[in-house]
This record gives C-alpha cells, structure tokens and sequence, in this order.
C-alpha cells in the first residue's frame, strides 16, 4: 500500500456533478388503465386483479424559475405498463388484458448557472441558444426509480374522451405507490487523486461443477424450517 501511495498523482477528471437532488413517496391515486384500442371494460367482468404494473418510461423537461436564479421545475411523467386479470365469477379462469396509464409530478431543484456553450467531437452540444448573445445552458434531470406498488384496483364509471354527449363507459383504476429519486446535474471539471493502473490477480474461471455438486455446498436453510412467533417477526419495512 505505501508503494501505491507512493505513486499517486493529481489528474483532472470530468464527471457529472449533481448539485440538488430530492426523494419522493408518491400515491398516486385514482389512476385510468386505458385499455388497448381504447375500448371500456367489458361488462362481464365483475371484478379485476392487477397482475403486473411496471415504468414503461418516463419523460422529463426542465424549465428555468425566472424568480429564483439557479433553481429549475422539473416536470416529471411516468408511463405505465398494466396486465390486468378480469374475472367474470370468482374462482374461474381469469382474462389477461393489457392497458396503460401516464401520471405527472413537479418539482423544483437547485441546478446553479452556467453562461458557456460546449462542443463535443462526437457532435454534442451543450447550451442552446434562443436569441443572439443569449445562452440557455440547462442542468441535466435524471430520474432513478422502482416499478409501482399496486396499492388498489377497481372498476369504475368515468366520461368517454373526446365526445360531448357525456356519456359514460366502464373502467378500470389504480392506486400506486412510487418511490423516486430526482437529481440535477451539470459536467464540470475536478481534480482527483489517481492510483497506477492494477492488473487483477484474480484468474478468470468458469464454473464446470455439475449442478449436484454446487447443491451440495448449499448450507441447510435451517431458518426457513422455523415458524416464527409475532414478535420475533420481521418488521414491515415499505411503511405503509
């Protein structure tokens, strides 16, 4: 170790540096499925179970608070993916049906300032401008999150899209839980401490153990044998 310690030396590293970030517990609640083709429920089905609910994707803009320099609105939208498990009795085989659904959050970060344009070899540009001598450099959002918590579904009456007749159809809505974290970030310049570059010790090796053989160095799952009593049991830990 003194040996490597002996060798460090100070290089500029270019990085992302994130310069607000927030966490959220989202419920969202009364969430439409729209179903494929745009078609209600049936009205055989009597009750729905969700099978799976996963971020499809998600889009984001950021936008400048114009009374608060350095600080930006983030506009967050996820998109849905739904299976859903209708049921005509209950007990009977369920009908898989697919669907969608889109729900949007705001919020408000500290993304500091920055008056620079970059180019980039590849073709990159960073900093756009909107008018002569002004420049619009935007931090960078990211959004890092879980697939929802289906909390709830149910089957309800709402109003048709896009008629005026008010009519009504059957369909199908949710209540999520999503955990996410929102970040602001910017490229910037650092120096950093760097070690030479380490040749692994570590041999590459594939495992050629029949299955039997790596089964046998299991140990014994003693624990999962043991019923346990209500207060030796695990504390929730979703907080809800």
């Amino acid at each position: 170790m003194s040996e490597m310690q002996g060798s460090i030396s100070a290089v500029p590293v270019r990085l992302d540096r994130v310069f607000d970030s927030c966490s959220d517990k989202d419920c969202i609640t009364n969430l439409q499925v729209m179903l494929e083709n745009g078609a209600d429920l049936p009205p055989q089905f009597t009750s729905v179970k969700t099978r799976c609910c996963t971020i499809d994707s998600i889009c984001m803009t950021v936008e400048p608070i114009p009374f608060n320099r350095g600080y930006y609105s983030v506009d967050v939208t996820y998109n849905f993916g739904v299976d859903l498990l209708c049921y005509e009795r209950a007990c009977e085989a369920p009908t898989l049906m697919h669907g969608s659904a889109s729900a949007s959050k705001s919020v408000i970060l500290y993304g500091s300032e920055s008056n620079t344009k970059t180019f980039f070899s590849s073709g990159v540009q960073i900093g756009n401008t909107n008018a002569c001598c002004d420049v619009v450099n935007l931090p960078t959002a990211s959004c890092q999150c879980v697939d929802p918590i289906v909390l709830e579904t149910r089957i309800t009456t709402v109003r048709q899209p896009n008629t005026e007749d008010g009519s009504f159809m059957r369909a199908v809505v949710l209540t999520l839980g999503v955990f996410s974290v929102v970040e602001l970030s910017r490229p910037v310049t650092v120096t950093a401490a760097a070690y030479p570059y380490h040749v692994p010790s570590k041999s590459c090796s594939a495992e050629t153990d029949s299955p039997c053989e790596i089964f046998s160095r299991l140990s014994f799952p003693t624990d999962e044998f043991l019923p346990q009593l209500p207060d030796q049991a695990a504390p929730q830990s979703n907080g809800f």
